[in-house]
């Protein structure tokens, strides 16, 4: 094996997923920044935005801290720092657990041991490969950023522009020598990215408590999220926090490396519990496996809307009160939320849950390609288990998945919204929580018809469908795109439920468009030969 194919390989896969995740980082910073003058024309809209949601503690525990919001880098920390952060550390911990533990899963990684190279050697190499896609990730995103900001709306430097494009990645930078970590300690894949998952979560509720308003501020110094929040970047850089997270960074590395060479190859640092007793619950047919298979997803999923729906809820009164009278409701409007208060400001919300949902069904439909490309559903289909049987159950459970996570969406919005005695029935959350089942459900018809048809694709048609559906519409919001670019878009045809009633017309024919690519899919892969990855 010639020197450098770990790296060589590890890079270039991501490479490929840096540069698609900082085009997303950047656009959205771009919108938001641009969208800022369009949104808020006065200065005296901006500062009672900055009265209403400078102090106030629910917004500041959902979106961290806002200081400066009647300036344009206040406005653009407040709605997009730690959402991306938040992405880049789940992408990060994925990335890595997939690209390390997931490769030696395989089987790929005993074949490139196999040749001139260590597992302690091979481990840094990866790491290195990982470190070029965190590199890529953060290029693209300073690059846009620096244009950006250069706009006579904006007027960021370019320093500034790149100290924020820094803090960004700085997530996913700790949590992929993290995964790279949790690679070496657990057995599996899954449990990897299990392991990273629940730091992730700690790091996220310490900073939550932290920004609480409960007089626990100096948690936030034990949070990895913390420390990135302690940057801030565009309003008052705080380089220092660099420190703890270098340190975080390099130590975890560190480790990963040490530990990869003194294990076994397949083996975890952590004991497998392979002498567990036999658990045979939902084993009785293909579609209670799947059920059980899909169990912790899931859960996590359904946690994770219910949490956001239930924040959402918590702000939407506040935050209605804020668009009423704002220039706000002419960009609301455009985003099909017309009208003001806590009904317009929860229609463009529940936008936020649908890419939540249709991200769920992207995952659904990665998560089948993927067992046919490791081999696992070939052990079912050597059994009397036909192939369009195997691929409908697979959709129908991922449907009523998308159902739950709409029902969950609208109640937990709901109580959110009820404790603060907002006015919005639970009738109107519930319907509005349904309404983001049909785009959902178009996505995963799209990728069902492309498994059937080219499974290689599988994911990245499914993720761009779901990206370029959030970009037309968010740069539909403020005016920038003509009638026809915004029929495009999966949520601009979407309605903005609970601020106008749900348009049940064009969600059946989204459902119906569903159904007939699952049915063609369907009818693809009962037709061509089952192929790796």
């Amino acid at each position: 094996m010639a020197p450098g194919v770990v790296w060589a390989r590890t890079a270039r896969r991501a490479c490929r997923s840096g540069v698609l995740w900082g085009y997303v980082f950047g656009i959205s910073v771009a919108s938001t920044a641009l969208s800022y003058s369009s949104i808020y024309k006065t200065r005296a809209e901006r500062l009672r935005l900055a009265a209403a949601f400078g102090a106030n503690h629910a917004t500041i525990a959902l979106f961290g801290p806002a200081p400066q919001l009647q300036t344009v880098g206040g406005f653009t920390v407040l709605k997009v720092f730690l959402t991306l952060t938040v992405v880049g550390a789940v992408w990060g911990l994925l990335g890595a657990t997939r690209l390390m533990r997931g490769e030696e899963d395989a089987g790929r990684w005993e074949l490139l041991l196999s040749g001139g190279t260590t597992r302690r050697a091979a481990a840094a190499q990866a790491m290195a490969g990982l470190g070029a896609g965190l590199g890529c990730l953060f290029a693209l995103t300073a690059l846009i950023t620096v244009v950006v900001g250069r706009s006579s709306k904006v007027h960021v430097g370019v320093g500034a522009a790149l100290y924020f494009a820094l803090t960004l990645t700085a997530g996913a930078v700790m949590f992929s020598a993290l995964g790279a970590l949790t690679s070496q300690l657990a057995a599996t894949r899954r449990q990897a990215a299990a392991y990273a998952a629940w730091v992730l979560g700690v790091s996220y509720a310490l900073r939550l408590v932290a920004d609480a308003g409960a007089g626990l501020h100096a948690l936030v110094w034990v949070s990895p999220l913390g420390w990135t929040e302690e940057l801030r970047p565009l309003t008052g850089p705080h380089p220092v926090a660099l420190v703890p997270i270098a340190a975080f960074t390099v130590v975890v590395a560190t480790a990963a490396v040490a530990l990869a060479g003194r294990r076994d190859l397949g083996a975890g640092v952590l004991p497998d519990r392979d002498r567990a007793r036999p658990r045979l619950r939902l084993l009785g047919g293909q579609g209670t496996l799947v059920l059980r298979l899909g169990q912790p997803t899931l859960v996590a999923w359904v946690l994770s809307v219910g949490v956001t729906g239930l924040l959402f809820g918590l702000v939407a009164k506040s935050a209605g009160a804020t668009i009423s009278g704002s220039s706000v409701r002419s960009v609301f409007a455009k985003l099909g939320a017309p009208g003001a208060g806590t009904d317009a400001y929860l229609g463009v919300t529940f936008l936020i849950l649908a890419v939540l949902a249709g991200f769920v069904a992207g995952g659904q439909m990665s998560a089948a390609r993927a067992e046919e490309a490791e081999g696992r559903a070939t052990h079912l289909l050597a059994r009397p288990v036909a192939r369009p049987r195997w691929y409908g159950t697979r959709l129908a459970t991922a449907a009523v998945f998308l159902v739950v996570i709409g029902v969950v969406a609208g109640l937990s919005t709901w109580l959110g919204a009820a404790s603060q005695d907002s006015g919005v029935g639970l009738g109107a959350l519930v319907g509005a929580g349904l309404n983001i089942v049909p785009p959902a459900a178009f996505v995963l018809g799209a990728g069902a018809l492309t498994m059937g048809l080219w499974p290689r694709a599988t994911s990245p048609v499914v993720y761009a469908v779901v990206g370029w559906s959030l970009l037309v519409d968010l740069v539909g919001g403020i005016g920038a795109l003509n009638r026809w670019v915004l029929d495009t878009s999966l949520f601009h045809q979407m309605a903005a439920a609970p601020a106008v009633s749900p348009h049940w017309v064009s969600a059946g024919v989204m459902v119906g468009l569903a159904l007939a690519m699952a049915g063609a899919g369907t009818v693809g892969l009962a037709r061509r030969d089952l192929r790796g990855p």
